[in-house]
C-alpha cells in the first residue's frame, strides 16, 4: 500500500516505521520541511516530502499534527485527493497541556468529528489511545495470547476494513468501535486510553466509557501549559 503521513512526531514517526517494516511504501510530511526529516527517513525507510506530495498518488493518509494546527492544515491539500483514498486522525485534544481552548470541542464537538470538518474529509480515528514506544515496540502476531487491540472508529465501511488491516499488519487486533460519532469513547480520559487492553477489554472499556469530558481534560483561563506542567 503506498501511504502518506503527515506529522512526523512520536506517532508519525513510529507509523513510518512500522509501515515500511511491514512492506508499505510510505511518504512522510512535516510543517517544517522535508530537509528536516532526514535522520527519520535513514532510520525508518520513509521517504521525506512536502505535504503537498504525501497526500498525492497514496491509498491512505495518516494526520497526526496537533490538534491546535489542525485549522492550518485545513482543507487545500485534500482538494484534489479522490474520494477513495482513506484519511486516518490519530489526534487527540490536550487542551492543558499543548492545545489550549477549542471552542467547538470543549461545547462538545467530538474530537475527530471537528478534524473531519476542518480537513473537509471523512476520516477513521485510530492509533489515537496507544503510546507511541508502545505502539513502537508491543505489536505481536496475530493468535497471540492477550494481544493488545486497538479501537477502529469511523462511517466508511471499506475505509474502515483497510485501516483495520493495517492495524493488524503492524501487530495488533482491531476492534470496530463504531462510527466517528462515537469515537469520544476512545478519547483521553476514557477507560481504553493509554489502556493495553485485549480486544474482549476494549470492546467493554468502549461501552463503559461516559460522553462527559472531565476537569482534567478541558480547558481553564491558563491553558495550555506544558505536557510536564499542565494548566
Amino acid at each position: 500500500m503506498k501511504i502518506g503521513i503527515i506529522g512526523a512526531g512520536q506517532i508519525g514517526g513510529t507509523l513510518a516505521r512500522r509501515f515500511v517494516a511491514c512492506g508499505h511504501e510510505v511518504k512522510i510530511a512535516n510543517s517544517r520541511g522535508p530537509q528536516t526529516l532526514t535522520e527519520l527517513a535513514r532510520e525508518s525507510g520513509a521517504k521525506p516530502v512536502t505535504v503537498a506530495d504525501a497526500v498525492r498518488d497514496v491509498n491512505l493518509i495518516v494526520v497526526t499534527i496537533p490538534e491546535k494546527n489542525i485549522p492550518a492544515l485545513g482543507y487545500r491539500p485534500f482538494e484534489h485527493v479522490p474520494a477513495d483514498v482513506v484519511v486516518v486522525d490519530t489526534g487527540n485534544y490536550y487542551p492543558r497541556e499543548r492545545d489550549g481552548r477549542i471552542a467547538a470541542i470543549e461545547a462538545g464537538k467530538v474530537e475527530s468529528v471537528w478534524v473531519s470538518e476542518q480537513i473537509s474529509r471523512p476520516v477513521i480515528k485510530v492509533f489515537n489511545n496507544i503510546y507511541a514506544k508502545h505502539l513502537l515496540e508491543n505489536g505481536t502476531p496475530v493468535g497471540t495470547a492477550n494481544r493488545i487491540a486497538l479501537p477502529v472508529a469511523g462511517d466508511d465501511v471499506a475505509a474502515k476494513k483497510t485501516v483495520m488491516g493495517l492495524v493488524d499488519d503492524i501487530g495488533f487486533d482491531p476492534v470496530d468501535a463504531g462510527p466517528l460519532a462515537e469515537s469520544w469513547r476512545q478519547q483521553p480520559g476514557t477507560p481504553v486510553y493509554g489502556a493495553d487492553l485485549d480486544a474482549a477489554g476494549v470492546a467493554k472499556a468502549l461501552a463503559s466509557a461516559s460522553p462527559e469530558r472531565t476537569a482534567g481534560w478541558t480547558a481553564t483561563d491558563q491553558s495550555p501549559g506544558s505536557f510536564e506542567a499542565p494548566v
